[in-house]
């Protein structure tokens, strides 16, 4: 079977994603994953194992709304299958982004809480629906599971009201919006607000 094509814009906006979140130590070695949703509903995904600091057009593949590869014996993201979910229970979402940050990673093993907790800072009017500092981000943390079936399914019944992201513990944050610079603003919004809270946490 031909190699379905993977277009130029989808492949652009992803090699370029990458190379920033590499740029910010974001995505070490091979961590992370990285997807946009095709006009037809398939969706542009990075191959598992490769490094998002260095991608280009063979490391990134074809998946249908399901997950299924589109060519038989190629190798998805191993999470491909929480790229999938947040593109069904959000129809607006164009891209989905996820890294391994350091902040994102300590912060959700140190939160004991099901939710972390951010307020006051002055960029949280970066974020839709956000007017004032005087506010407060929370997101939803779900404990670390190889099973991916098994954490998309405990993450699902908290996600339609999660409009920003959610925090795997151990692991990292994912993010999602309609078109990739949306998705890549608010990811790096988030880093930037979890790394001053792991700042001010390490003065307590």
């Amino acid at each position: 079977m031909t190699a379905p094509m993977v277009p130029a814009w989808a492949i652009q906006a992803i090699v370029q994603a990458g190379q920033r979140m590499d740029a910010r130590g974001w995505v070490p070695a091979t961590a992370g994953n990285l997807s946009v949703r095709l006009a037809d509903g398939r969706i542009a995904i990075t191959r598992s194992g490769t490094h998002k600091g260095f991608l280009d057009a063979a490391a990134i593949m074809v998946v249908n709304a399901e997950g299924a590869p589109e060519v038989a014996g190629d190798r998805p993201s191993a999470e491909t299958g929480l790229h999938c979910q947040l593109y069904r229970l959000f129809p607006l979402a164009g891209a989905v982004l996820h890294g391994h940050s350091v902040p994102a990673t300590v912060l959700s093993m140190a939160v004991t809480d099901p939710m972390l907790s951010v307020a006051g800072y002055e960029l949280l009017k970066a974020f839709e629906g956000q007017s004032t500092h005087a506010a407060t981000l929370t997101l939803p943390l779900f404990d670390n599971d190889q099973d991916i079936t098994r954490l998309a399914a405990i993450a699902e019944p908290h996600l339609p009201a999660c409009r920003l992201g959610y925090l795997i513990r151990g692991h990292g944050a994912y993010v999602w919006g309609p078109d990739m610079p949306t998705t890549l603003a608010r990811l790096e919004g988030l880093e930037f607000l979890l790394a001053c809270e792991l700042e001010r946490r390490k003065l307590q």
